[in-house]
């Protein structure tokens, strides 16, 4: 039975679209990726793999699921939109089509609010079910109209929107919930749902520009919570509203037009945007100039593209040197420029007038005078000045100057000041006053960058300058310079070489003849006549002295002239020297080493002469017949023009040191010889030839240099001695002297002064006071006057007697250390007071008390007579009342 149940299926359905032309009304805006609607397509075969296709691709797709969705964002045109939808199947390629026609909804208002309030209602597409089989087959779902919401509604609120239901509430108790952004996804709560009678609401006022739209997502459950309809979306387009103003991105712009531009020169766009939808009247905009500062010389010099915001020009007469700027009040209006109803915002266009080089630099005088000294360069001898009405430090304004004539060897050049502007006329070559006195240059002044189309040089770009050259006292000069002069050397003292004179080029100066002296004369040979110039030899020309170079020889002379200021000139006389045969040649080296037996160890030898040739080599060698012992003991060979060689003739010469003569000859004309001595050292030699007699080549003696190096280092070696002697001389000396700087607190000098006393307790008994006695140096008394004594001066009278204590032996360096303290203070001219001893007063000597801390004491009291403390002075007077006067 099953294979004519489904022979009755297939003869029931028919596959393709259930409609010819399916017809839908859409918002007017559409956006991409928009869902439009959705097309039904019955297949009776559930396994067939259907491809649906649009005949507008760019506009419109089609889903797998059948949904059409917007490719882009465009305008709905008031006449319907119509395309075709077509379906294939992917096995069979069979086709089927269907025409599509969008509607857009008509404008919104309140009565179809109300009306689409009352009767607007989403119903969930129904279900079938097959009772013979598992399987169940449901239609396919459509898409439902997107609702439209106007943004910035008052409510009331919640305001409802649509009711969403079942065909199955009628069997079954259903629950209705959304869910999606703006339900119960952030931002939440915006749209709600009555569970139970299905209606949607809104609870505030939407707005277009934060969220232009809203997909919500609606579902049907049963008291169980099992879904009963398949959830259908639902696309909430918010409807705009013209409540935004258009914004400029800038409240200033900026633009520029060169000066003399055509009408219709593009100059600058500014730009408005406006938050609300671009695809409305509330977001499309329109531009215009409110006003134009200044209104010369036309009141509109510029327009605006209303759409695009393109400013242009539209009347000549643009010219920077009138008007340098201008400033425009543009205005953005949207609803498409309506006055009426579109709102408005203002922004300000700044156009700057670019300068071009229409006006050519001027001369502000058709003539300019200057001066120069002659012979001067780098001098500037005149300002050219120019005017030029284009803006300033441009290249329409920066001058540039020519020459077009007057200067033919390019003696003068022309800069440009970047300050100011002018032409400095500048000297670069010298000029002679005596060749031209003057000169008339032509100059035309240009710009850095060509003249604007249509504008010709005026004559005041032209001018002349008249420059004087004013003469000057010039150095005068030697002719030749330098002079050459060939000569034979040993031309005598006294013998005239030749003139030598110069020329002074200031033909048109009133001056005396030149004088000449001489300047630079290094071997101080020659001498110049200071009025002829005539030069004589003071000494004899040598072509051999150390002054010659290169056989040549040079002086210097100078010429002066008396004008003013005075001035002078220098010239070279070259003397070319031409060699004589005055020089006879000398044997090289002067000292030799040989054995003392006859080896072919023979001594090579050198003839040197400070003649050139002809005058030199090649030279002839020989030995003098006398003494007889040369010849008899040695022999010599020439072996080349400057060279021979000296050996033994006997087999056995004994050691030492012998003087050779060597007579040299010369090729000169006349000939030239000397005899030259060669000192030969004969030492006795190892079988290598080389010189063992160690002691006999010492005996020899050292040379001269070595001698003196040696005396030199013994007595740099004296010298660090005795330095050092001095040294250690003034050390101990400093020494010394130290030892006399003690501690304040054991100056004895110190102490006594600060608290008068005469003894320093019991720990001084050990010393021996007696080196404090000043030295018996008293005074005659036919000297000093009768009653006049120092305070600290020695008593005169006769002392008492004491006797001598048995002192305890007593350290010795301690009064060696006084006696040298004392000598020193004594010897010292320039000794300050406290360092001399008598600033105490005379104590006596024998004392038997070993110190002034004893005088308290009973023991020997009674056994001293103390009356003569009387006589020591106001000092003494309360020891002498203490111990003088007698019993009581």
């Amino acid at each position: 039975q099953a294979p004519i149940k489904a022979t009755c299926e297939d003869m029931s359905c028919k596959t393709g679209f259930p409609e010819d032309v399916h017809s839908a009304v859409v918002s007017r805006s559409v956006h991409g990726g928009q869902p439009l609607l959705n097309v039904r397509f019955q297949s009776c075969d559930g396994n067939k793999k259907i491809h649906f296709g649009s005949s507008e691709p760019e506009d419109f797709r089609v889903g797998e699921d059948g949904v059409v969705y917007a490719e882009r964002s465009f305008q709905l045109s008031a006449e319907p939109t119509e395309f075709v939808v077509s379906a294939q199947d992917k096995e069979t390629q069979q086709e089927w089509q269907m025409r599509v026609k969008l509607t857009p909804e008509p404008a919104f208002t309140e009565a179809s609010e109300k009306d689409q309030r009352k009767i607007e209602e989403i119903i969930f597409p129904w279900q079938q079910y097959k009772h013979s089989s598992p399987l169940k087959r449901q239609k396919r779902d459509w898409v439902i109209p997107p609702i439209n919401l106007p943004e910035n509604s008052k409510g009331p609120f919640p305001q409802e929107l649509v009711r969403i239901r079942s065909d199955r509430d009628k069997s079954l108790s259903l629950r209705y919930s959304v869910t999606g952004p703006g339900a119960d996804q952030p931002p939440t709560g915006i749209f709600i749902i009555n569970p139970i009678s299905g209606q949607l609401s809104v609870t505030k006022p939407l707005d277009r520009e934060q969220i232009a739209s809203f997909h919500l997502r609606a579902h049907a459950v049963d008291v169980n919570g099992n879904q009963v309809e398949n959830p259908i979306d639902i696309v909430i387009n918010v409807i705009d509203m013209n409540d935004n103003r258009p914004e400029f991105l800038h409240q200033v712009w900026n633009g520029t037009v060169p000066e003399g531009s055509k009408p219709g020169t593009y100059v600058m766009t500014v730009t408005a945007i406006d938050a609300d939808d671009p695809n409305t009247q509330n977001g499309m905009l329109r531009y215009r100039i409110l006003s134009q500062a200044p209104s010369s010389p036309s009141p509109n010099m510029f327009t605006i593209n209303n759409e695009t915001g393109d400013i242009i020009t539209v009347a000549a007469g643009l010219d920077r040197e009138k008007v340098q700027q201008y400033t425009l009040i543009i205005q953005a209006t949207d609803m498409e420029g309506n006055p009426t109803y579109g709102l408005s915002n203002t922004a300000t266009a700044v156009i700057a007038v670019t300068d071009v080089n229409d006006n050519p630099p001027e001369f502000t005088a058709m003539t300019f005078y200057g001066e120069v000294p002659e012979n001067r360069v780098d001098v500037i001898v005149a300002n050219l000045t120019v005017t030029d009405k284009d803006q300033p430090h441009t290249p329409a304004w920066n001058a540039m100057y020519r020459m077009t004539g007057g200067d033919p060897t390019g003696r003068f050049t022309i800069l440009t000041d970047p300050n100011s502007n002018d032409g400095l006329v500048t000297v670069v070559k010298p000029i002679d006053f005596e060749t031209n006195r003057m000169f008339v240059l032509t100059v035309a002044a240009e710009n850095q960058v060509p003249l604007a189309k249509g504008i010709q040089h005026p004559p005041q770009s032209t001018a002349t300058v008249s420059i004087t050259v004013i003469d000057v006292n010039e150095s005068p000069y030697f002719v030749p310079n330098p002079k050459l002069v060939r000569q034979e050397e040993g031309l005598m003292a006294g013998s005239m070489l030749t003139t030598f004179t110069a020329q002074d080029p200031d033909r048109y100066m009133q001056q005396t003849s030149l004088r000449y002296s001489e300047l630079s004369d290094p071997a101080n040979w020659l001498k110049i006549d200071p009025v002829n110039g005539q030069i004589t030899t003071t000494a004899v020309l040598d072509r051999e002295s150390i002054y010659v170079q290169n056989n040549m020889y040079n002086a210097t002379f100078l010429a002066s002239d008396n004008g003013i200021p005075p001035m002078s000139g220098t010239g070279t006389l070259q003397i070319y020297l031409l060699d004589i045969n005055d020089n006879a040649p000398q044997v090289h080296p002067k000292e030799a080493t040989t054995c003392e037996t006859l080896q072919p160890n023979a001594i090579n030898i050198t003839a040197v002469d400070p003649d050139i040739d002809p005058n030199a080599g090649p030279f002839a060698f020989e030995l003098p017949d006398t003494p007889a012992s040369i010849k008899r003991n040695w022999t010599i060979v020439r072996i080349s023009g400057d060279h021979a060689q000296l050996s033994l003739r006997i087999r056995f010469l004994e050691a030492g040191i012998y003087d050779v003569p060597i007579v040299i000859t010369d090729s000169g004309n006349p000939h030239a010889s000397s005899t030259s001595l060669l000192k030969v050292k004969v030492c006795q030699c190892d079988l290598n030839g080389d010189c063992t007699d160690v002691d006999r080549i010492v005996g020899a003696g050292l040379g001269t240099g070595a001698i003196i190096a040696i005396l030199l280092c013994i007595i740099i070696l004296l010298i660090l001695v005795l330095m050092f002697v001095v040294w250690m001389k003034r050390r101990d000396k400093e020494r010394q002297a130290k030892q006399l700087l003690i501690d304040p607190e054991d100056d004895v000098r110190d102490n006594i002064l600060k608290y008068d006393e005469e003894g320093g307790g019991e720990e001084d008994q050990d010393y021996d006071l007696s080196q404090l006695q000043q030295p018996d140096t008293v005074e005659p008394d036919a000297i000093k006057p009768v009653g006049i004594r120092r305070l600290d001066e020695r008593p005169i009278h006769a002392e008492p007697q004491y006797p001598v204590r048995s002192a305890a032996p007593h350290p010795g360096d301690i009064g060696d250390f006084i006696n040298e303290g004392l000598k020193a203070a004594d010897n010292d001219p320039t000794a300050p007071p406290y360092d001399s001893l008598l600033v105490f007063d005379y104590e006596g000597s024998g004392s038997t008390a070993g110190s002034l801390s004893s005088l308290n004491s009973s023991s020997s009291g009674g056994e001293q007579d103390y009356d003569y403390l009387n006589d020591w002075g106001p000092r003494f007077k309360k020891l002498a009342d203490m111990y003088g006067g007698g019993d009581d």
